[in-house]
């Protein structure tokens, strides 16, 4: 059986993307990329919303000539995974080993990661929101970067409180630092 994980990179004030919708303050550094390549090897299958995949859509056409190791690496991880977009406006989904779904269904979510030989990951804070009201993140990572952006997309879902089991901590250079948790169903 798998696990439903949401890993996502924020600023110290809790925000994925600042109030314009920028992300390029998340960008990771060579340890954390190397990191994240690593972690990556455990899933196999990714769930997105539409402006996720938007923005991961480029992995299929890397790496480009003269890109770093890390970036073929990644793009090699991402190859060997299948992905499900959640989205009820785009027509058609262009990835490869992809199919979209219209609706988050929670229950076929639970049913896809009880049945997976491999951890699932989910990805955009509007579905992992959903995944944590519906009860179903096992575990988030926060890389946390050193920067305030004063608003934007939190990365965590408002009005939900969640109990919480430190797992790992890790400090990279240049200031990130990496807080993953378990979520702790027993309280309730």
């Amino acid at each position: 059986m798998g696990r439903l994980l949401y890993s996502v990179s924020a600023s110290l004030d809790g925000y994925i993307a600042d109030a314009a919708g920028s992300f390029d303050w998340a960008a990771p550094g060579v340890d954390v990329h190397a990191f994240v390549n690593d972690r990556e090897r455990s899933v196999g299958t990714y769930l997105f919303g539409r402006r996720m995949y938007e923005t991961m859509r480029a992995w299929d056409d890397l790496p480009a000539p003269g890109d770093p190791p890390l970036v073929a690496d990644f793009a090699d991880v991402w190859g060997g995974i299948d992905k499900v977009v959640y989205s009820s406006t785009l027509p058609a989904v262009e990835m490869a080993r992809s199919r979209l779904e219209r609706t988050f269904d929670p229950a076929a979510v639970r049913t896809l990661v009880e049945e997976s030989d491999r951890d699932v990951s989910i990805g955009g804070a509007t579905l992992a929101a959903a995944a944590f009201r519906a009860g179903l993140i096992d575990e988030f990572s926060l890389f946390v970067v050193p920067v305030t952006v004063g608003g934007g997309t939190p990365a965590l879902p408002r009005a939900l409180s969640l109990r919480l089991e430190l797992l790992d901590e890790r400090a990279f250079t240049g200031g990130t630092v990496l807080l993953r948790y378990r979520v702790d169903r027993s309280a309730g």
